[in-house]
């Protein structure tokens, strides 16, 4: 999978699917001048008698000057629901206030309709556009053909299935003055009183190939500037398993995707992993990193169902 299912033994982190990140997207807006970045959360997300978590912050980091540490972070908090109805808000932190996990900064929405049908709710704030609700879910795969050894079945996992996603645009003047970013999300939630990271990514299906199960919470509690130092070892081993790798081969690698940061040279087109956009063929840029070629893809391609303007992720299931 993409990053869905993010928690140990391939459950939602918590157990709540409502807290689980599943795709983190990055690329350049039909209109010339602006970038979108789309958070992805809840696999699976049931067509209604659900929302977002009302005590979790959802949150998008941007690294601006290349140092592994959020420069920019937008956060998207949600009230509680009430009569299938829910709300949002939008801050915008720049510099050590885009450092904590606490929503922070500026206020540039506040208390905008999420939308739950088939209808997305679209927000102008200033120059930034947004939107959260159901939508359909962009991953696409064979997973059942991934599970029997890449038996191939022809059949999409995703080809039915929805997601709650957070749909940011803006120029890009707000992202920073240089052409390249650093992009990951975050999803956080108040236990006992205190907000705790129960997910982070950005690359696409890293923690389903390379985490043993008891180092899944670790990792979704930890900060990118530390990937390397914390994971150049142990996934150096699961690529030397899975695809035969000398030492350096894999480390050169593993440099693409570690630190867990999707980089952005919005100077050049899009593409992972230059960026993502959403018919991209992540998982067989995956299979073909994990066994060196061995496995170049699983014969799945994108969905037809997105839009070509905002929000862009097709209507819901």
């Amino acid at each position: 999978m993409s990053h869905h299912l993010s928690g140990p033994n391939l459950r939602s982190p918590e157990g709540d699917a409502r807290l689980d990140l599943t795709d983190l997207f990055a690329f350049a807006a039909p209109e010339p001048g602006r970038t979108v970045l789309i958070m992805n959360v809840n696999p699976v997300a049931p067509s209604g008698g659900q929302a977002f978590h009302p005590q979790a912050v959802y949150r998008i980091d941007i690294d601006t000057d290349g140092d592994r540490r959020a420069d920019l972070a937008y956060s998207f908090t949600f009230s509680e629901p009430r009569d299938g109805a829910q709300t949002m808000t939008v801050r915008r932190a720049a510099g050590e206030g885009a450092r904590g996990l606490e929503a922070a900064g500026e206020v540039l929405v506040a208390d905008a309709p999420v939308s739950f049908t088939g209808t997305p709710a679209v927000v102008e704030a200033g120059a930034h556009r947004v939107s959260a609700g159901l939508r359909s879910d962009p991953f696409f795969a064979d997973l059942d053909g991934i599970v029997k050894d890449f038996q191939w079945t022809g059949v999409d996992w995703g080809a039915d299935k929805n997601v709650f996603g957070i749909v940011l645009e803006a120029p890009d003047a707000q992202f920073g003055p240089a052409p390249e970013i650093g992009v990951w999300a975050r999803v956080s939630v108040r236990k006992d009183g205190h907000l705790v990271s129960v997910d982070r990514g950005a690359h696409p299906s890293l923690t389903a190939y390379f985490n043993e199960e008891d180092a899944k919470e670790a990792y979704n509690a930890g900060d990118p500037v530390d990937d390397w130092e914390n994971y150049r070892e142990p996934w150096t081993a699961k690529l030397q398993h899975f695809g035969g790798y000398t030492t350096d081969a894999a480390e050169a690698q593993l440099r693409i995707v570690l630190p867990d940061i999707l980089r952005y040279d919005r100077a050049r087109p899009a593409g992972y992993p230059n960026g993502r956009t959403l018919s991209d063929d992540v998982t067989s840029a995956r299979l073909t990193m994990l066994t060196d070629g061995k496995v170049p893809g699983d014969h799945i391609g994108p969905h037809t169902d997105l839009l070509p303007a905002f929000p862009y992720l097709g209507h819901p299931h």
